[in-house]
């Protein structure tokens, strides 16, 4: 009979890929609750980080450049603008297609925002150095990258 205060196997505990999904899950949960105030969700915050560092850009660049499929750039766009936080302009250059600018209200957004996901990332890594921390980063961040390498 299992008891709640039985050891996890440790075949479990060292599998790299199920330690990245526990942390995985304990990072979406604090992201989640950190936007929750506000109202907002990981999409919103996409979005907004990258017309904020790249500027104005088409609903598919965004796309693009966050990973979000284009069924929900166009609703999450839909929900910015909604809030006054985005603006839509026609592109000049092909009226068909719309360009998405971050408004004043929306950068004074994502400053809040970005507070609130610092104390988020600092919840999560509690249990590290500072240095342990960019360590980790580092390394996760060659193995992102290793996996986004066009094979």
């Amino acid at each position: 009979m299992e008891r709640a205060e039985d050891p996890i196997p440790h075949r479990l505990r060292v599998l790299p890929s199920r330690l990245v999904n526990q942390v995985a899950t304990s990072a979406n949960r604090l992201v989640d609750q950190a936007l929750a105030g506000p109202g907002l969700r990981r999409y919103h915050y996409s979005l907004l980080a990258a017309l904020e560092e790249f500027g104005p850009a088409s609903q598919a660049a965004l796309g693009r450049r966050t990973g979000i499929d284009r069924s929900d750039i166009v609703a999450t766009v839909n929900e910015l603008a909604e809030r006054g936080l985005v603006e839509r302009s026609p592109d000049p250059d092909d009226r068909r297609r719309n360009v998405i600018t971050v408004t004043p209200a929306g950068a004074r957004q994502l400053a809040e925002l970005d507070r609130l996901l610092s104390g988020a990332q600092d919840e999560l890594l509690a249990a590290l150095t500072r240095a342990e921390r960019e360590q980790l980063i580092g390394l996760l961040t060659r193995v992102a990258d290793h996996h986004d390498a066009p094979q």
